[in-house]
């Protein structure tokens, strides 16, 4: 008989596992979309065109409760995509992550030309204490599958029973995550960065 808890969370070795690796891999694509950004600056320039026209372009649009809808549909598409990106044996999960982390890198790089490191804070930390957690975990679960896969492939796995347990751990983790940071995002930290600029 399984323990309590048992079918939302998977092994907490691996999972704990899989956190760190995703963790390191995101400061490394960081740092190399600020340190790319340093030396070429038209990186960065192109990227920041790129998200604004991609990503900020369609959620800034209409009231806060619009926006707010857009974040967490916009954010739960993206958690979506690194959970199953797993099923690629990771590969998928780890572009979206990479590109993510080179993003973030590159545009904190230009933005920190012309604002303070304060500014800067009041403009992540508020939703990103939420959001970048909801992003680690969703990718995590994904590098969980793809390591569910090749052991499966060698007959010690069943990747749908492990999936089932990771998309329980998705759906009450890191849903609320985005919820959460979707809020924040659009309710408090426009106000928090009003109150800093």
């Amino acid at each position: 008989m399984s323990e309590p808890g048992a079918l939302i969370n998977p092994d907490r070795s691996s999972l704990g596992n899989a956190i760190t690796v995703t963790i390191l891999l995101f400061l490394v694509a960081m740092i190399i979309g600020w340190v790319g950004t340093a030396r070429d600056p038209t990186i960065g320039n192109d990227l920041l065109v790129m998200f604004q026209k991609e990503i900020a372009g369609q959620i800034t649009i209409g009231n806060s409760i619009d926006m707010c809808i857009k974040l967490f549909a916009n954010n739960l598409e993206a958690c979506i995509l690194l959970f199953l990106g797993g099923a690629s044996f990771g590969i998928l999960t780890v572009l979206i992550l990479s590109l993510n982390g080179i993003v973030i890198g590159a545009i904190t790089e230009i933005i920190s030309h012309g604002h303070s490191a304060i500014f800067i804070a009041a403009a992540i930390l508020p939703h990103g204490i939420f959001e970048i957690p909801a992003f680690i975990l969703a990718a995590a679960l994904g590098f969980l599958m793809a390591q569910s896969l090749i052991a499966e492939w060698y007959g010690a796995a069943d990747t749908a029973a492990d999936a089932a347990q990771s998309a329980r751990l998705f759906i009450f983790c890191v849903v609320p995550l985005i919820a959460m940071a979707a809020v924040v995002e659009a309710f408090i930290t426009p106000a928090v960065i009003q109150i800093v600029a």
